[in-house]
């Protein structure tokens, strides 16, 4: 079966969460915004909207007769159907636990940039992203990312589970190349604090999958219009 993964077309965003468990699974899918046009995912969310059941929101995976939301739930979905998770119940629980602990600190980096109104741009609220940068900075990343390495340093080898990846992996990847865009600057200062999380992200980027995706057309550049947005301004050591 060929997945359709239904994300805006322009951007990495929280579609790329998904994209890169099913890259590094090697996972048939079609990136279906990208192949028909965003016009033809809005027209798809307002069908599945009236029967009452349909996504919020994209990323969501369509499935024979209905889709999967959210990208914790897709990725759990994901796990059990393609063994991208660990068998034990407590073990799928933590990485379901991990899984939105990254949703978490991805609602707020987008928060950073957008503090006001997620609906007006940035420009309009500038003031107050670098109020809200300089906390992020200084108080939540550190936070969030020893969190991480402590989840990242309890696994006997490179991996948070053992000697296999999980989406777990794939998803820290992810968060922190976004940070690294986002803030080079503090990012490079804290990274000594964080060796665990560090190996975990040169171990994921190794994979077959990962590395010929990162090579490839389908990996879009991070930019401006994505949740991991670049402004010198709001970036410091």
């Amino acid at each position: 079966m060929v997945y359709r993964l239904w994300y805006w077309p322009t951007i990495q965003g929280r579609g790329e969460f998904v994209r890169l468990a099913l890259e590094a699974a090697g996972i048939p899918y079609e990136d279906c915004a990208r192949t028909q046009g965003a016009e033809a995912m809005m027209q798809d969310l307002a069908a599945r909207a009236k029967t009452g059941r349909g996504p919020y929101a994209p990323p969501y995976l369509a499935l024979d007769g209905h889709a999967i939301a959210q990208v914790a739930n897709i990725l759990h979905y994901l796990g059990q159907q393609h063994d991208l998770a660990p068998s034990g119940l407590a073990d799928r629980y933590w990485l379901d636990q991990l899984q939105l602990t990254i949703a978490d600190i991805v609602a707020e980096v987008h928060n950073v940039h957008h503090p006001v109104a997620m609906m007006d741009y940035y420009d309009d609220q500038k003031p107050e992203a670098a109020r809200a940068a300089a906390q992020f900075r200084d108080e939540r990343l550190p936070k969030y990312l020893d969190h991480f390495e402590a989840a990242a340093a309890q696994g006997a080898g490179d991996w948070l589970f053992a000697d296999r990846w999980t989406y777990g992996d794939t998803s820290l990847f992810q968060l922190v190349e976004g940070l690294r865009y986002m803030f080079p600057q503090r990012m490079k200062t804290l990274a000594p604090r964080y060796p665990a999380l560090l190996r975990l992200h040169a171990a994921v980027a190794d994979l077959p999958g990962i590395r010929a995706y990162l090579a490839s057309e389908r990996r879009l550049p991070f930019n401006t219009d994505g949740i991991f947005r670049h402004y010198p301004e709001l970036d410091a050591a």
